[in-house]
């Protein structure tokens, strides 16, 4: 160590073992300049107490200011307090007490600081700062405040030359200009991008949705999110949830993608609808959104079940549309048809009507048989819903119905009706016609038990798909399509097809897949 003072003094009564220097000291030791008003240096322990405007400098890069320091030359250990600010290339760094690990080439605090940069101020109660790596680990209270975000943590590390982050505790990060949030306890965030990757209990909440998932992606300047596994999206505003293992959902054109084992959930007086699909997509603004769920769709809900290949739901009308060989479950009757339509009242979220249109069929099975059913057919099919029952039924078009009439008391079949109409108006009750009424002419018969022909006891077009029928919520993620097996060559004979009857659950422990990007950023 070397040494100079304007003036040397010594006081052995007042400072033992000291030399006291006076006057544009400066001293420096092993590539490090200190300069101050006053010091007090210690020969024997190699230890020099500098007071007053102290600056330290190391190389060209590093300058500290200070009122007070003291420096332990042996172990190069630096310890300043009062005022103390240290300014290098990448950042500025103010405090009340800093440690100075010269032999680590290691700053640390723990009595709060504020650190700045070109983009953000850091502030925490404890942190060190790396300054070969240019990186800080701060615990404790910790802020990163941008004119844009403002993110709270109890543990990250932040690297000033690229603004890099990295999470290791809850932490949330809210965008100061529109509210949004994300919450996480592990993650990355790149505060010069926006972009940011969460791979431990991440939320994002946005003006409309809120998404959570085991691992999520989002680039704010893209308005761009894909989330994987155990996936829940929520809108705030129609009270819907979506469920799936893969989803991306694309902020500026107001939409959402989700995949495997995707599930859309609703609630219709006080009770949750359950929709799931191969496929959901969701567009649109919250008072126009639509709901598109494609192939393998299965609803349940717990008076309302039904199965089609598709189906599109428009919100701000409450219209429902089923494609491709729909069918619904409604109390005792299953109904049919090309297309099927439900319409809800926006306002009160209860069932109002039904139609069905083109080859409309109603099937219910009778009360007392396990292979007679009363059956209602006609070209197209209009339902009213009462208390989210169906309670009436106009038949339009070709109506024909077959109906098996049993003694009210003793359950007795005596007669099967078959009727055929124009038009047939019927009105049920807990599932069972209460009355049947005919708007125009019609043509039937009534025949006993014993002397019902063949080809009355089933319409045309009869089929009953109960297999199908989700019984309980989990049954929407059972396949049921049929796999036939070819012919065998030698014999001929056709083997019986095969049924996948594979149930999955609604969260799965998958492997996580990789998001954009594929692979978690590496640190600096």
């Amino acid at each position: 160590m070397q040494y100079y003072a304007e003036q040397q003094e010594a006081d052995e009564e007042k400072y033992p073992g000291a030399t006291l220097l006076i006057g544009n000291v400066k001293m420096t030791h092993d590539g490090i300049i200190l300069t101050s008003q006053q010091a007090l240096y210690y020969k024997d322990k190699n230890f020099f107490k500098a007071i007053g405007n102290v600056i330290i400098k190391q190389g060209d890069t590093i300058t500290q200011t200070s009122n007070y320091t003291d420096y332990d030359a042996n172990s190069k250990q630096a310890l300043s307090w009062g005022n103390v600010v240290l300014k290098d290339p990448t950042m500025t760094l103010t405090t009340d007490t800093l440690h100075f690990d010269r032999l680590n080439q290691k700053l640390y605090y723990n009595s709060y600081a504020t650190i700045k940069d070109e983009t953000n101020t850091l502030k925490s109660k404890n942190g060190n700062f790396y300054l070969e790596d240019k990186k800080f680990t701060a615990t404790t209270r910790v802020t990163v405040v941008n004119p844009e975000h403002h993110l709270e943590s109890d543990h990250l590390d932040y690297y000033t030359n690229s603004g890099l982050t990295y999470l290791y505790g809850p932490s949330t990060i809210t965008n100061t200009k529109n509210d949004n949030r994300i919450y996480c306890e592990k993650g990355f965030y790149n505060t010069k991008t926006d972009v940011s990757h969460f791979v431990k209990n991440a939320k994002l909440y946005l003006k409309e949705r809120t998404v959570e998932g085991d691992s999520l992606y989002y680039d704010k300047q893209k308005g761009f999110a894909s989330a994987t596994n155990n996936i829940q999206v929520i809108d705030t505003v129609q009270n819907f949830i979506t469920k799936g293992n893969y989803a991306e959902i694309f902020e500026l054109k107001d939409s959402l993608y989700i995949i495997k084992q995707a599930v859309a959930i609703s609630i219709i007086d006080k009770d949750s609808m359950f929709i799931h699909g191969d496929t959901i997509l969701v567009t649109g603004k919250p008072e126009k959104r639509n709901v598109r769920i494609f192939h393998n769709v299965k609803i349940f809900k717990s008076d309302l079940q039904g199965k089609c290949d598709s189906i599109h739901t428009n919100q701000e009308t409450g219209l429902t549309k089923m494609f491709k060989k729909p069918v619904i479950w409604s109390d005792q009757n299953q109904i049919t048809g090309d297309t099927i339509h439900l319409l809800s009242n926006v306002e009160t979220e209860k069932l109002d009507s039904l139609k069905v249109l083109n080859n409309a069929f109603i099937v219910s099975k009778d009360s007392m048989s396990i292979k007679d059913f009363n059956q209602i057919k006609g070209r197209n099919m209009f339902g009213k819903f009462k208390e989210n029952k169906l309670r009436l039924l106009l038949v339009k078009g070709n109506a024909e119905s077959v109906y098996f009439n049993r003694n009210e008391e003793t359950q007795v079949l005596e007669t099967i009706t078959k009727e055929i109409s124009s038009n047939i108006e019927f009105t049920l009750d807990k599932g069972q016609i209460e009355t049947i009424k005919y708007l125009k002419k019609s043509d039937g018969n009534t025949y006993p038990p014993s002397k019902l022909p063949d080809d009355v006891r089933e319409l045309q077009g009869f089929i009953w798909r109960e297999e199908e029928q989700p019984k309980k919520m989990e049954d929407i993620f059972i396949h049921d399509d049929k796999i036939n097996i070819p012919l065998n060559e030698d014999t001929k004979e056709k083997k019986a097809p095969v049924i996948l009857n594979q149930k999955k659950k609604l969260t799965t422990n998958l492997k996580p897949k990789a998001l954009k990007p594929n692979s978690f950023p590496k640190k600096q």
